[in-house]
C-alpha cells in the first residue's frame, strides 16, 4: 500500500514538471487534476471586537465548506489565522509569511491602515486580499487591485450621515474622529457627501488612535466653544466611549446637543450586549447606524447557531454576533464559489519566483522564498464574478467592485436598549421601510419621500435641536452698524456713547427679543460720521470675520447676496426718481386735457365716417336721409354728432345701418364714460406737472443725477442703465437733495435725484415742492446681514414675520417714519392723457363693421342694377364706361320704391307684349291653315 501511495506520488511530480514547461520534453501530455486542499489565510486582531467574531464566524463557514462537497467538489478549504496583535507592523510580517506557504488568498486585514500597506504587497504577489472590516473608501480598485472589500464601503456609510444631517435641515456638523487612514478618509467622504447638500463640517477634531483621556478631554473643551451642536464621531469602539464619557463630564451630551454615531457604536452593542449601565448613561439619546442585512432563513439559521459557536470561545462573557461577523462568514463563501469556478476552469494553482528579487541583496530578511501567484488574477476576475444567496442577502458586485444595495439601519438610543427609527439605501434614502421592499418600486429620493420615526434626542428631548447655540466662551456677536451723516430717523449713534438709536436698531432689538434664546452681542459702528459709510463694504467685512453681521439700512441686492445671508425683508425699498413738481391750475380749455390730440381727431373723423357709412345704407329707403344735398349734408353730420348724446332723431330703416349704429353707440359709451371721468380728476384734484416723467426721461437726456453718497444706487446706475459717471452727483444730506433740485440742471444742480424710496418718503413727508416721479424700476428691501450659512439669519427671519404679523412691526415704523406735513394733502401727479391706443381695438371693431356693411350694401345694390338694367348691359360694349357710371349712381342715388314700381311695370309690359306676340302668332298659324285647306279642295 505504502509502495503504490509513493509511486503514485512520484507521477503525480513527473507530471507537475513537465506541465512547469521543460523545453526538453515537447510531446508530453498533461492531465489536470483537481488539488485536495487549496491554502487561504486570515489577518486578524484576536483580542479585538471584530476579531473575536470574525475568526469564529471564518471558521464556522471554512467547516460548512468543506463539510458540504458539493461545493468545491471534493477539495477542501485549509485555513491559517495569524493574528496581528492590534499592529500593523505585524500584519505586514503575518502576510509575507503566508507568501511562503503557497496561500492563493487572504481574508483580512482587519482595518484600513493595514489595508494600505498589504494591498501593495497584495499587488506585487497577486494575492486577493479580502477584508470585510477595512472599509476606508480611498482603497480603490485602481491604486489596489487585488485588494476586495467584502463589506460596505464608509462611502455610503458618509452619503446615510449627510441625508440625516439634511434630513433635520442642519447645515454645520463637527467631525470628531480617529486621526489614520480609516478616520481621516472617511471625514473626507463625509465632507463630500454635505458639500453636494450645501451642508458642511465646520471643525475636525481628530484624535490620537491611543488618545488619553485628558487629550479627549482637551479636545472635547474646544468642541464647547463652537457654534455648532450637531457631532458625528467617526473613531472605533474604545475611542469613541471615552469621548462619550468626557462628553458626559462636561455636561454635553444634554438638551440641545445631537451625537452621529458611525456603526462602531452598533458594532459595540451587538458585541457586548448589555453594556455597563454608565456606558448606556453616556449614550443616551444618541443617533447610530448599523449594516443592514435583510432577514432570510440563511441568516436566522445562522444566528441560532451562533451560541453553540461561542460557547467556550471567549473568556470575558457572551460574545455576541455583530454585522462584520455576517460578512465575515459570506466572505469564505464568496472566496469558496470562486475557487470552485476557478478550478472548474482548470486554473494554474502554481506559483513562480519574484522576478523583482533577482540579483537583489536581501540579506536575512528570507524574501527569496516569496512568490507569485501566478493564478492570482483569475482567481481575482472569479470573485468579482461571484453571484450567490448568503447570510448577508444577495452578494454580488458593482462595476466598481462595491457590493449592490449597500443600506444601514439608523437607531436611537434609549434607556436600556435601542430603537430602530429607519432605514437608509442609496436606491431610495432614508426610509421607515425595510429597503429590500423599495427595489421593485421605481427610486425616489425626494425630500418629501425622505422618511424617519421620531426621535428621544439627548437630554430626553423630544423636540428637534436646531443644531446651533452660540458657544460659553463669553465672546459677544460683534455688529456691525453704519455711521450715517444723513437720515438718522434709521441709524444713528448716541453721542458720547457707544449706542444706536432709530428704526432699523429697534426693528433689531424687536427681532432679537421674539427669538426663543439669548443673543449675546455688541453693536460697533462702522464709518468715519463725516460720510455715509459704504453699505457694501460693510458686508465684505463680515466676510474677512471683522463683524459677525451688520445692521442698519442695508439693501439686500446681488453683490452682496453673494458675501454673507440676509434675514427677511423688514421694509420695502426699492430705487425712484425725484424731481421737482408745480402744480397745473385749471385753465378755460381744460375740457380738453382728457384725451391727447391724436385721440381728439380720431374721434372726430369717426363721427364723420359713421355719418356718411350711415347715410349711404338708409339713403335709397330712408326719407329722413333723402332730400335736397344741403339738406342730407346736415342731416348726415346732425345725426352723427346727436349719436354722442344718444340724442338722434332719424331713424334707422335698413338692418345694415342698425347693426352699424349698435355697435358705433357701444364705442361712444366708452369715450364718453372715460371722458368724463378723466375730465373729473382733472377738475377735482390738485395736479402736479414735471419735466421729468420718469427713469426713462433721464436715460435719454443728458442732464446731472443726484443719488445718496454710499447708496448702491450709483453702481446700478452706471452698470445696470449704462448712465456715464461723469453725469453723478454725490449727495450727502436732504439738505443738499434741496440745494441741487432747486439749482437744477443750468446752475450745477440736478435735474432729478435717485434714491431709495424709504429715504425718498422720509424726504418728501416735509417738502410738498417735490415729489416721485415715475414708477419705481427696482425691488428690493432692507434685511440684516450674517456669515453664509448662519443659522442666526435664519431665525431672524422667523422673528421678523412674527413682528410684521402681530403689528409690532408697522408700530415702529409709526414711531420713526410716520411724518404728517404733506402725506395727507390730496395731491396728485400730473394725469396722463387718455391715449389712442387705449381705444384703438374699438376702432378697429367699429370699422370693420363699417366695411363689411358696406361691402354687402354694394354687392346688393350692383344685383339690383344688374337685374334692371338687363339688356343696357348686354349692349354696355357699344356704351361709354362714363355713361355706364353715371346710370349706376344715378340709380344708387334713386328711391328703392321707384325702382320697385319700375320693375313691375316693366315685367307687366313684358308681359303684355309676350301675350300678344302669342296671339299674332296663333292668329297667323290659323290662316294658314285655312289657305292650305282651300288649296287642297280646289
Amino acid at each position: 500500500m505504502d509502495i503504490q501511495f509513493t509511486m503514485r506520488s512520484i507521477c503525480i511530480l513527473v507530471l507537475v514538471l513537465l506541465f512547469s514547461g521543460s523545453s526538453s520534453i515537447g510531446d508530453s501530455t498533461y492531465v489536470y487534476t483537481r488539488p485536495e486542499v487549496v491554502n487561504i489565510g486570515a489577518l486578524f486582531s484576536f483580542r479585538s471586537m471584530i476579531g473575536k467574531v470574525g475568526k469564529i464566524a471564518v471558521e464556522a463557514a471554512v467547516e460548512d465548506v468543506n463539510s458540504d462537497p458539493s461545493i468545491l467538489g471534493g477539495t477542501k478549504l485549509k485555513l491559517s489565522l495569524h493574528d496581528t496583535n492590534y499592529s500593523g507592523f505585524l500584519g505586514i510580517i503575518e502576510s509575507l509569511r503566508f507568501m511562503e506557504t503557497k496561500t492563493m488568498a487572504i481574508i483580512g486585514p482587519q482595518n484600513s491602515v493595514t489595508a494600505h500597506v498589504i494591498s501593495h504587497i497584495a499587488n506585487e504577489l497577486q494575492v486577493p486580499l479580502l477584508s470585510f472590516s477595512a472599509t476606508d473608501p480611498t482603497l480603490s480598485s485602481l491604486q489596489f487591485p487585488f485588494f476586495i472589500r467584502t463589506s460596505q464601503n464608509d462611502l455610503y456609510q458618509m452619503a446615510a450621515v449627510a441625508q440625516i444631517v439634511e434630513y433635520y435641515q442642519w447645515r454645520e456638523v463637527i467631525a470628531i474622529f480617529v486621526d489614520d487612514d480609516h478616520g481621516r478618509n472617511g471625514i473626507a467622504a463625509l465632507g463630500d457627501q454635505l458639500n453636494e447638500k450645501r451642508c458642511k463640517i465646520s471643525l475636525k477634531v481628530p484624535l490620537k488612535p491611543d488618545a488619553s483621556r485628558d487629550e479627549v478631554t482637551d479636545a472635547l473643551v474646544k468642541v464647547a466653544l463652537t457654534e455648532s451642536r450637531i457631532l458625528v464621531v467617526h473613531t472605533y469602539e474604545t475611542t469613541g466611549m471615552v469621548v462619550l464619557n468626557v462628553a458626559q463630564y462636561l455636561g454635553m451630551t444634554g438638551p440641545g446637543y445631537v451625537w452621529l454615531a458611525t456603526n462602531w457604536l452598533s458594532l459595540l452593542l451587538d458585541t457586548n450586549s448589555p453594556l455597563p449601565s454608565a456606558s448606556m448613561e453616556n449614550i443616551q439619546g444618541l443617533v447610530a447606524l448599523r449594516l443592514y442585512t435583510p432577514d432570510s432563513a440563511l441568516k436566522r439559521n445562522f444566528v441560532s447557531r451562533w451560541t453553540n459557536l461561542t460557547n467556550g470561545k471567549s473568556s470575558s462573557g457572551p460574545l455576541g454576533l455583530s454585522t462584520y461577523g455576517l460578512y465575515a462568514y459570506d466572505t469564505v463563501w464568496m472566496l469558496a464559489h470562486a475557487i470552485n469556478s476557478f478550478l472548474n476552469e482548470g486554473g494554474n494553482l502554481s506559483f513562480s519566483k519574484l522576478s523583482k528579487l533577482t540579483g537583489t541583496d536581501v540579506g536575512t530578511l528570507n524574501l527569496n522564498s516569496m512568490s507569485i501567484f501566478n493564478g492570482g488574477k483569475t482567481l481575482l476576475d472569479k470573485i468579482l464574478e461571484v453571484n450567490f444567496t448568503g447570510i448577508t442577502g444577495s452578494v454580488e458586485f458593482t462595476p466598481d467592485r462595491d457590493l449592490i444595495h449597500p443600506a444601514f439601519e439608523v437607531i436611537n438610543i434609549i434607556g436600556t436598549g435601542e430603537r430602530r427609527i429607519g432605514y437608509w439605501s442609496n436606491y431610495s434614502g432614508l426610509s421607515i421601510v425595510p429597503p429590500e421592499t423599495l427595489y421593485s418600486k421605481p427610486p425616489n429620493l425626494t425630500s418629501s419621500n425622505q422618511k424617519l420615526y421620531d426621535v428621544v434626542w439627548p437630554g430626553q428631548a423630544t423636540r428637534k435641536p436646531r443644531g446651533w447655540a452660540f458657544p460659553n466662551s463669553g465672546r459677544h456677536l460683534r455688529i456691525g452698524v453704519p455711521r450715517r451723516v444723513s437720515y438718522q430717523e434709521f441709524v444713528s449713534q448716541v453721542e458720547g456713547t457707544d449706542m444706536f438709536t432709530g428704526y432699523c436698531v429697534d426693528v433689531f432689538t424687536a427681532a432679537i427679543n421674539v427669538l426663543p434664546y439669548a443673543v449675546p452681542y455688541k453693536l460697533f459702528p462702522f464709518g468715519d460720521g463725516l460720510t455715509n459709510p459704504s453699505e457694501t463694504e460693510l458686508i465684505r467685512l463680515i466676510t474677512t470675520g471683522v463683524f459677525d453681521g451688520a445692521i442698519g439700512d442695508i439693501a439686500i441686492i446681488t453683490n452682496r447676496t453673494r458675501m454673507a445671508d440676509f434675514t427677511q425683508p423688514y421694509i420695502e425699498s426699492g430705487l425712484v426718481v425725484v424731481a421737482p413738481v408745480k402744480k397745473l391750475n385749471s385753465s378755460a380749455w381744460a375740457f380738453l386735457r382728457p384725451f391727447t390730440p391724436k385721440m381728439w381727431c380720431v374721434t372726430a373723423a369717426s363721427f364723420l365716417v359713421i355719418g356718411a357709412v350711415v347715410w349711404i345704407l338708409e339713403h335709397r329707403i330712408n326719407d329722413d336721409f333723402r332730400g335736397p344735398p344741403k339738406k342730407q349734408v346736415i342731416t348726415t353730420l346732425w345725426f352723427s354728432f346727436s349719436t354722442l348724446f344718444f340724442s338722434h332723431r332719424e331713424n334707422t330703416v335698413s338692418a345694415l345701418g342698425r347693426l352699424v349704429l349698435i355697435i358705433w353707440l357701444f364705442v361712444v359709451l366708452i369715450i364718453n364714460s372715460s371722458y368724463t371721468a378723466s375730465l373729473t380728476s382733472i377738475l377735482t384734484v390738485q395736479q402736479l406737472s414735471s419735466p421729468v416723467k420718469g427713469i426713462e426721461t433721464l436715460i435719454s437726456n443728458n442732464d446731472p443725477i443726484g443719488y445718496q453718497q454710499g447708496s448702491f444706487a450709483r453702481n446700478y446706475l452706471i452698470e445696470e442703465l449704462g448712465i456715464h459717471e461723469s453725469r453723478l452727483v454725490p449727495l450727502i444730506s436732504a439738505e443738499h437733495y434741496v440745494k441741487a433740485l432747486n439749482d437744477g440742471p443750468t446752475n450745477n444742480g440736478v435735474a432729478a435725484i435717485i434714491d431709495e424710496r424709504a429715504y425718498v418718503e422720509l424726504f418728501l413727508s416735509t417738502r410738498c415742492e417735490y415729489s416721485i416721479v415715475g414708477q419705481e424700476f427696482t425691488k428690493n428691501g432692507w434685511g440684516f446681514a450674517f456669515p453664509r450659512d448662519s443659522p442666526l439669519a435664519v431665525d431672524m427671519s422667523t422673528a421678523i414675520l412674527k413682528l410684521s404679523e402681530n403689528g409690532d412691526l408697522q408700530r415702529i415704523h409709526d414711531k420713526w417714519l410716520m411724518k404728517s406735513a404733506c402725506t395727507s394733502q390730496a395731491s396728485k401727479f400730473e394725469v396722463d392723457r387718455l391715449q389712442l391706443n387705449s381705444f384703438w381695438g374699438l376702432f378697429v371693431i367699429c370699422g370693420l363693421a363699417c366695411l363689411l356693411a358696406l361691402s354687402i350694401y354694394l354687392f346688393q345694390t350692383v344685383r339690383q342694377y344688374s337685374e334692371h338694367y338687363t339688356e343696357e348691359l348686354g349692349s354696355s360694349e357699344q356704351t361709354s364706361r362714363s355713361a355706364s357710371l353715371h346710370r349706376f349712381l344715378s340709380f344708387a342715388d334713386e328711391k328703392e320704391e321707384v325702382f320697385k314700381s319700375q320693375s313691375k311695370r316693366r315685367r307687366m309690359q313684358e308681359a303684355s307684349v309676350r301675350s300678344v306676340n302669342e296671339e299674332n302668332s296663333t292668329g297667323s298659324s290659323r290662316k294658314f291653315g285655312h289657305g292650305y285647306a282651300d288649296g287642297i279642295d280646289a
